[in-house]
């Protein structure tokens, strides 16, 4: 594992249609003093920054070369086809492939579904981007199928979608180079997968030792439970048979002030040995 202590910041990439805010605030939390730089990247360029050392990670789409990076699959996106809202393929929630049999669909040059054959019509020429695709679908030159985030962050008011339930889905992963696999990316791996920042790799902080409460015994001084105890405690300070204890002050026939005896309620007990005067018989 290489160290990362030259790098001001972690350079995290990321395409179009991906969302890394939700990680990017986790990062934040539990990485405050390392600032986490975004760059968005074309698809088709993302691997390319990895490759070249401008980014350090990137949220992008497979597939990916895995003799060269590593990748952590993420999700799999649903696939929508994009229409005018006036369109009859509105009137379904879902739709398959042979119903576009009739339609024209344009094909973008930075398409990320991987198509072996288009279904329906192709269109006259590739536009260069999706956003490009959207103005045309727009004009009613077309239909455009892409994962359904891209469909969202081109979204235009006179354009919806529908579920294509058979065609080819997108999946989005974490990657970076193999042999780049830092500290920080450690740090990022498990914020992606949900690790507690205990479990992180790398970034695993011990809890403080809990002090231990010092242990009681029944042995002799004033414990609570020194019921057999030589000491002023709460329920017999001395023993049975003597001492000034509450419940047995000088015990039933001790030689004390107890209750039953010394100077007690009944006096100094005709067993007992203390200072009370017998009573006088009337």
């Amino acid at each position: 594992m290489t160290d990362q202590a030259d790098s001001p910041s972690f350079r995290l990439a990321y395409v179009p249609g991906v969302t890394p805010a939700k990680w990017v605030r986790i990062w934040e939390e539990r990485l405050p003093d390392t600032p986490l730089t975004l760059l968005q990247v074309a698809p088709a360029e993302a691997c390319e920054m990895l490759r070249g050392g401008a980014a350090d990670a990137a949220f992008l789409r497979l597939p990916v070369d895995r003799t060269v990076f590593s990748a952590i699959p993420l999700y799999t996106e649903t696939t929508v086809v994009v229409v005018p809202k006036d369109h009859v393929i509105t009137a379904a929630e879902e739709i398959t492939l042979d119903d576009l049999a009739d339609e024209v669909v344009i094909h973008p040059l930075d398409d990320v579904l991987g198509w072996s054959e288009l279904p329906g019509e192709p269109a006259f020429e590739r536009p260069r981007t999706t956003e490009d695709a959207i103005e045309l679908v727009a004009a009613n030159i077309g239909v455009l199928i892409v994962p359904q985030s891209l469909a969202r962050l081109h979204h235009r008011r006179d354009l919806t979608y529908r579920t294509l339930v058979d065609a080819p889905q997108s999946a989005v992963a974490l990657s970076w180079p193999e042999e780049a696999t830092t500290d920080l990316v450690e740090d990022l791996i498990g914020i992606v997968r949900g690790r507690t920042v205990n479990s992180t790799r790398g970034r695993a902080q011990q809890a403080p030792p809990q002090q231990r409460e010092p242990r009681r015994t029944a042995g002799s001084g004033g414990g609570t439970a020194g019921a057999r105890g030589r000491g002023g405690g709460t329920r017999s300070g001395g023993s049975a048979k003597g001492g000034s204890g509450t419940r047995s002050g000088g015990g039933a026939r001790g030689a004390g002030g107890g209750t039953k005896g010394g100077s007690g309620t009944k006096g100094g007990g005709r067993r007992g040995t203390g200072g009370g005067k017998p009573r006088r018989r009337s």
